[in-house]
């Protein structure tokens, strides 16, 4: 069985890539944070995949921090050539291939971690995703999910762009950029529970993150 298109609407390839590559990049200390905070769970020589890294941006924050062998998967041709020359740029090591998130071209029990940041919500077979992510994780291994709540008010969306001083006119686009198209794509607490359960995931815990969710999956 063939996997269908993997994200929904326009795909992130050529100049709409490198655009959103560079405006991902004010968000920095952002990755970092994420690094960190992940860095401080993992063992030397942990395996840890990031599903749709974009430009790799948390990847690369995360192999500054610890021997960890680590892997990016994302469907966008134009994004593994954009995080492949930043991890060469800054000097670490991070496997970026290309693929789908629903057919991912790993073995069973293969990582230790899973990460899925701002993602999610494009994918065109999220219960197939949430199934491949359980099948490429170890045992009692984790995956980690943030993502955007549709239930989410415009006005912490406003607030939240508003604080990312992207410039007036990259702030209007992705102002109306959440509201007419990120928000539809989203999904709630009771969708994703839903998903969870289709997929075949036992463990979970459904937090709370800026304008969305943080959602732990344990194997």
């Amino acid at each position: 069985m063939q996997a269908a298109k993997g994200y929904k609407g326009m795909g992130m390839e050529g100049g709409i890539a490198r655009w959103y590559a560079k405006l991902t990049r004010k968000s920095l200390p952002e990755f970092e944070a994420l690094a960190q905070r992940m860095a401080a769970n993992l063992s030397p020589g942990a395996r840890v995949l990031e599903v749709a890294p974009g430009p790799g941006y948390f990847a690369i924050e995360l192999a500054k921090l610890g021997k960890f062998e680590i892997t990016g998967l994302d469907i966008s041709n134009t994004f593994v050539e954009i995080a492949r020359r930043n991890a060469q740029q800054q000097h670490v090591t991070v496997d970026f291939q290309q693929g789908n998130a629903s057919q991912m071209p790993f073995a069973d029990a293969s990582f230790d971690l899973i990460v899925c940041r701002a993602a999610f919500k494009n994918f065109s077979e999220p219960v197939r995703a949430l199934a491949e992510m359980r099948r490429v994780l170890r045992p009692g291994g984790k995956a980690l999910i943030i993502d955007l709540r549709r239930d989410t008010p415009q006005r912490e969306i406003d607030n939240y762009i508003d604080a990312m001083d992207t410039g007036s006119l990259n702030t209007i686009f992705m102002k109306w950029t959440f509201r007419f198209m990120l928000l539809k794509r989203a999904y709630t607490r009771e969708e994703f529970e839903k998903m969870i359960a289709e997929s075949g995931w036992q463990k979970y815990n459904i937090g709370e993150a800026p304008v969305g969710f943080e959602i732990t999956l344990e194997k």
